[in-house]
């Protein structure tokens, strides 16, 4: 069974809302996404560039069609169109990718949210983070919308080897010994380590299937390995799903993300997690 990532998923479903939103979006992927850099601002930045404190709310929104509402509302204008910060919506970087991966989809260009570490933000650090794959036909191109134009990265359109790595890569990294998981975390936060590796693979898992939670939803065993308190069997779990990933084979992931310690609580774009 394939994954059919050309067609919406329960947070990416763009087909009710009026397309003169999208007048102007088109061509290659990076050309469907080139305005989504401006079209939010991080929590973190609010205060230095004087977002209003009620915007916040939108850093809860999960569904892009809200978000494109959202966004609408502050400024009548094309999503193709660059925004000026007074009209920017609030979110993280899920945000910009689970809104670019929708834009794609609604072109029909396979495209999929993956939930990892970004090594390019801070030295010597790999800093919780998403970014869209996106098929060309021949390969899956990993692509941070969020930085497009802006220099962070020198090709944020075809990331390279290493920059960013998924949940799974980073968590089968850890096991073989590879990499420092003290130094994979939450920008500006003291939550680095393992638990957040495992957080990440499992969000990374339920991307995979077309469901793009927010970064602190939790679900299944999540609360307790954040808490350090699950063991060597969830962690067999995690081995499996991480090479399950790494195959790539879509009925194996849809398969494993089905697992009761694993499958997500999403069923709608209004349901609440449970954990």
């Amino acid at each position: 069974m394939t994954i059919d990532y050309s067609a919406p998923g329960v947070f990416t479903d763009l087909r009710d809302v009026p397309s003169d939103r999208f007048e102007g979006i088109g061509g290659a992927a990076p050309n469907v996404c080139g305005a989504v850099p401006t079209l939010f601002v991080q929590p973190y930045e609010m205060e230095r560039l004087g977002v209003p404190s009620d915007r916040l709310v939108t850093n809860q929104v999960r569904a892009a069609g809200d978000l494109v509402d959202a966004l609408w509302q502050l400024d009548p204008t094309s999503l193709s169109q660059p925004r000026a910060v007074e009209n920017r919506a609030v979110g993280t970087c899920r945000h910009f990718t689970v809104l670019s991966v929708a834009l794609l989809r609604r072109a029909g260009i396979e495209a999929r949210a993956r939930c990892g570490f970004a090594t390019y933000f801070q030295p010597g650090q790999a800093l919780d983070h998403w970014i869209v794959e996106w098929n060309n036909g021949e390969r899956w191109i990993r692509m941070d919308t969020e930085v497009l134009g802006t220099g962070i990265v020198p090709t944020p359109d075809d990331l390279a080897p290493g920059a960013f790595l998924t949940g799974g890569e980073a968590w089968q990294a850890f096991r073989r010994g590879e990499i420092d998981a003290s130094t994979y975390g939450v920008y500006g936060t003291t939550n680095f380590g393992p638990s957040e590796i495992r957080g990440n693979l499992v969000r990374d898992l339920a991307s995979l299937v077309k469901v793009e939670t927010l970064p602190w939803d939790e679900w299944g065993r999540m609360t307790a390995a954040y808490q350090g308190t699950t063991g060597p069997d969830y962690d067999g779990v995690l081995d499996d799903a991480a090479g399950i990933i790494a195959g790539g084979d879509p009925s194996a992931i849809r398969a494993i993300a089905s697992h009761p310690d694993l499958v997500s609580p999403f069923e709608s774009a209004s349901a609440a997690p449970e954990g």
